[in-house]
């Protein structure tokens, strides 16, 4: 992977959970080539961790705050790290 890649780890906060959004995030991951992983948390929150492009993991982040997903995104925390290589695909946990 080039230095171009990145790893992004995103929190989702709102009524995310039972609405989909987890399907809906790896819908569009996948659309974006980027490979992760959507995750509930037990506080409600929905973990996404995702890896590729700078350009893919950007717009999806701005696909999470669009106002356009499942459920209401009331924020959107997230990280940028060096690509660890250690996914595949993109599911749902």
């Amino acid at each position: 992977m080039s230095a171009s890649h990145i790893r992004m780890t995103a929190f989702v906060h709102g009524h995310v959970q039972s609405v989909g959004f987890r399907w809906w995030t790896r819908s569009r991951a996948l659309e974006l080539g980027l490979v992760g992983y959507a995750a509930n948390q037990r506080d409600g929150r929905v973990l996404v961790v995702a890896e590729g492009a700078r350009e893919s993991v950007d717009a999806l982040l701005a696909a999470l705050r669009s106002g356009n997903t499942p459920g209401r995104v009331d924020a959107v925390i997230e990280r940028f790290d060096d690509v660890r290589g250690d996914l595949t695909g993109f599911v749902e946990k």
